[in-house]
């Protein structure tokens, strides 16, 4: 049986690599995975980012400014989004980069966000397999046989795949506990 929490398993799409230089979320995404499974339970957001988004960002995630243009900003959305979180862990692909811009763009709703904990499943993987060389979702996708969705690099689809690859990664890991899932895919470095 496991003792594993509900998990929000969460996605960006953004205007560029680095919030810190005015670079903004455009849409987010999150789905659940409860008692070890994923559940029919969706968040899904564009949001407007009061800037234009760059040719080489569209390129990937296929976003136009007209999309967002009419969405509601990040003060409105990410308490919506962490409504539909609430009572979870946080989970994204490579979580650091995700909950960066989760920590800049939360001042925008005056300071008054209080982020939950995440984890991350590229560093799962990276301890659950530390002789593969890569830790990429497109890797993680072939080595537990997960059909890529049409639409990749947007944030449902890539929340989706990151929850069935981490659902499948806590199987072979034999993961039971919140704690063991700590030290293997925690932020936050545990002292020993």
């Amino acid at each position: 049986m496991s003792l594993l929490p509900p998990i929000t398993v969460f996605d960006l799409e953004t205007t560029g690599l680095d919030p810190k230089r005015g670079h903004r979320i455009i849409e987010i995404a999150g789905v659940r995975v409860e008692g070890g499974q994923l559940v029919d339970k969706v968040f899904v957001s564009f949001v407007n980012p009061d800037r234009e988004i760059p040719w080489e960002a569209k390129q990937v995630h296929k976003i136009s400014d007209e999309e967002v243009a009419l969405a509601p900003k990040i003060e409105t959305v990410l308490p919506k989004f962490l409504a539909f979180a609430q009572g979870s862990i946080l989970f994204a692909h490579n979580a650091q980069f995700d909950m960066g811009f989760l920590e800049v763009e939360k001042q925008f709703c005056w300071g008054y966000v209080d982020l939950p904990e995440c984890c991350c499943t590229m560093r799962l993987s990276q301890a659950l397999y530390p002789r593969e060389f890569r830790h990429n979702l497109d890797v993680l996708a072939k080595r537990f046989a997960l059909s890529a969705p049409a639409d990749r690099h947007r944030a449902l689809a890539d929340a989706t795949v990151t929850a069935q690859a981490l659902v499948k990664m806590i199987e072979a890991g034999s993961i039971r506990s919140m704690d063991e899932l700590r030290k293997k895919a925690s932020l936050r470095q545990l002292v020993a």
